[in-house]
């Protein structure tokens, strides 16, 4: 177990069994209220233990792809400008990601990031990176899932971002997306993101 503080958001990571016994992580999100600790979400993901390669093919390079919800709008009323700057922040990397610019999306993304998926391997910053620099050398299109709902918590420097997303297409089954932003060096960035699938 691992614990990381934020300001006065807190997160409690580590690993676990599923109820099936299968490789589990979980994020605990915290938040520092009236000089108290309260917890704000709990969530685990199961993990696989090798990420599946990546899949493109001609006909998905083809069609063109207007990124609407989330780079351009999202369903969630701003309530204060430092919110307006993590979601401004989230918008861009959304915006990097589509257009392949690898150097973009890191801007806002902490050194010890990492993404947990369900049904995948934890992926690092630097393959994430790696991986919109191999999706702009094969041209392969990048198709984001919208955002369906968001609740955005900030407490100082540190913030909690809870998100749940669907694909149109259904492509990619809907997940809940739960992230903690923090505050380094006056910029919001990205530090954890947990995406478990929802059935």
């Amino acid at each position: 177990m691992k614990v990381s503080v934020y300001g006065q958001v807190a997160m409690v990571t580590g690993n676990c069994k599923s109820a099936q016994g299968n490789d589990a992580f979980f994020l605990d999100i915290w938040a520092r209220q009236k000089s108290a600790w309260r917890t704000l979400t709990m969530q685990d993901v199961v993990l696989a233990k090798d990420a599946p390669p990546a899949a493109s093919s001609p006909a998905e390079q083809a069609k063109p792809y207007e990124c609407k919800n989330s780079c351009e709008t999202i369903p969630y009323r701003v309530r204060s400008p430092v919110e307006q700057d993590i979601v401004n922040a989230f918008q861009a990397m959304e915006k990097a990601s589509i257009a392949h610019d690898a150097e973009a999306w890191g801007k806002h993304v902490a050194e010890e990031f990492v993404l947990y998926r369900s049904g995948r391997a934890p992926i690092p910053r630097a393959a994430s990176i790696a991986t919109i620099e191999r999706q702009k050398r094969d041209n392969i299109v990048v198709r984001l899932s919208e955002i369906e709902a968001m609740r955005l918590s900030v407490y100082g420097d540190g913030a909690s971002m809870i998100a749940t997303h669907g694909d149109p297409d259904n492509a990619r089954p809907p997940y809940r997306d739960a992230s903690v932003w923090m505050k380094r060096n006056g910029q919001w960035q990205l530090a954890i993101s947990v995406e478990t699938e929802v059935k």
